[in-house]
């Protein structure tokens, strides 16, 4: 028999990539997730090193939590505002979609008069990198990141 609960990373039905949250010092807050929490740090080694704008920690082999510090919100300006949610606890949300869903998404946002940015190309995320992304807003002006591996 086999075990449908068994979490594989190659289908494409929808799930959570990542959260990015605001941290004062990222190098503590992945040491904070990695002993208090039990997760593993990602990339904590290559921004310490100046290499990469924020470490994340594995949710698990689907999730990560990215790590962005305050200073980084004034380059947050994927849309009008973005920058303003420093101070709060969460940046934005991504969506890891199938490459159909991810376009099917987009075309619902086009046709309803939803405001998005254009595509963005190899973002980091969970699973590598992602071929295309883009960010939107929902009602409450919390903001989605969707993105497709395939």
């Amino acid at each position: 028999m086999t075990d449908n609960t068994t979490n594989n990373t190659t289908d494409n039905t929808p799930r959570l990539d990542h959260v990015v949250l605001w941290v004062r010092d990222p190098v503590a807050a992945a040491g904070f997730y990695e002993r208090t929490v039990g997760l593993e740090p990602l990339r904590v080694d290559e921004f310490a090193d100046g290499k990469v704008s924020f470490p994340s920690v594995r949710l698990n082999a689907e999730t990560i939590l990215d790590l962005a510090p305050h200073d980084m919100a004034r380059r947050m300006n994927m849309l009008p505002g973005a920058a303003d949610s420093a101070g709060h606890p969460v940046n934005h949300v991504c969506l890891s979609l199938s490459a159909d869903a991810f376009d099917a998404l987009r075309t619902r946002l086009q046709e309803q008069a939803v405001p998005m940015t254009d595509f963005s190309y190899d973002s980091y995320g969970a699973r590598g990198k992602a071929r295309r992304s883009f960010y939107f807003r929902d009602p409450d002006g919390n903001i989605f990141e969707a993105r497709h591996y395939d």
